[in-house]
């Protein structure tokens, strides 16, 4: 089991086909108001065992891939899930990476959490005001959940959101308690019921304005087999332009889909050297680097001419920019 530090996750998320998201389910019971995916206790969940058997094989069986972040919903809420997929994760030498509210500590902190959490090499257990809003979600509960992280070996890493003046005291108050501890300071996400939590997008920008899409190394695998092409919460949920997403029943079908999203000229240029590889193809200005690729995607999928322009203009770029 590898522990990785907030620092290590961070670069290894830079290296392309070295980590994925596995979504593991909809569901929370935590219900917050500013959720990017809008998760609530009776959101869906796993329904096709087999289906997600073959899914998290595929993960494992994947030869460059090096960690998978645990994410949903909440983890913790898809019990059987959880544990197969740590287990087979784990034995298959990834790196287990868990992100969660630690609602699992509202009171006594279960048993077979604590088993799950001996499998799990690093925990990011986040902590806002709107999490400690919710009933029984306050600091007691947070504490619960940290002390189990950390007694189950785990790394810790304090995922706090960005609220004027939240940060620095929070990252105080951890580090007094849990000196082993990190905190990671994260933006608001204006997706789900967060978009409209959060202020809207600013104004529209040159391309250039934008540097490439870090969301892009990490590829999500859904429960249900919806494989994304980034992270993002609203691609994740549906948004965005279909050739972000392919459905996939095996493991042979992930691969093809990750190497289909690692083919893509639009994807690749966007990641390269972000949205000013697009120009001459899109808008040349935009609100954010999302409405980028999503135009971007768009366009090459209904212009024959103009995704074989971005091919050559992807491969181009890779050519000087060398490995």
């Amino acid at each position: 089991m590898r522990r990785l530090t907030h620092a290590e996750a961070t670069r290894l998320r830079e290296v392309p086909g070295a980590t994925a998201v596995l979504f593991l389910t909809d569901r929370c019971p935590v219900g917050c108001a500013h959720c990017s995916v809008g998760s609530l206790p009776r959101s869906p969940t796993i329904g096709d065992w087999p289906l997600f058997g073959r899914l998290v094989a595929g993960l494992a069986a994947l030869p460059s891939l090096r960690a998978v972040a645990v994410t949903g919903g909440e983890p913790f809420a898809e019990r059987r899930g959880l544990r197969r997929a740590v287990g087979e994760l784990e034995d298959a030498g990834k790196a287990v990476v868990v992100f969660t509210s630690g609602s699992w500590a509202r009171q006594v902190v279960p048993a077979w959490v604590r088993e799950v959490l001996a499998g799990v090499g690093t925990v990011y257990l986040s902590t806002d005001t709107f999490h400690a809003a919710r009933p029984g979600m306050g600091g007691a509960a947070f504490g619960r959940a940290a002390d189990a992280v950390l007694a189950a070996g785990c790394r810790l890493v304090v995922q706090v959101l960005a609220e004027p003046g939240a940060g620095a005291g929070v990252g105080a108050d951890v580090r007094e308690r849990w000196p082993d501890a990190e905190v990671s300071v994260v933006r608001p996400v204006r997706a789900g019921r967060g978009a409209g939590a959060f202020p809207a997008a600013g104004a529209y920008r040159p391309l250039d304005a934008y540097g490439p899409c870090g969301l892009l190394t990490a590829p999500t695998v859904r429960y249900d087999g919806v494989v994304t092409a980034c992270c993002d919460e609203a691609v994740i949920m549906g948004a965005g332009p279909a050739p972000l997403r392919a459905r996939v029943r095996d493991g042979a079908g992930l691969a093809a889909a990750l190497d289909g999203f690692r083919a893509d000229p639009v994807l690749r240029l966007m990641g390269g050297v972000g949205p000013v590889g697009l120009a001459g193809v899109v808008r040349e200005e935009q609100r954010s680097v999302c409405g980028a690729c999503w135009s971007g995607a768009r366009r090459a999928a209904a212009d024959p001419a103009a995704r074989a322009a971005l091919e050559r203009r992807a491969a181009f770029t890779e050519a000087v920019s060398g490995p």
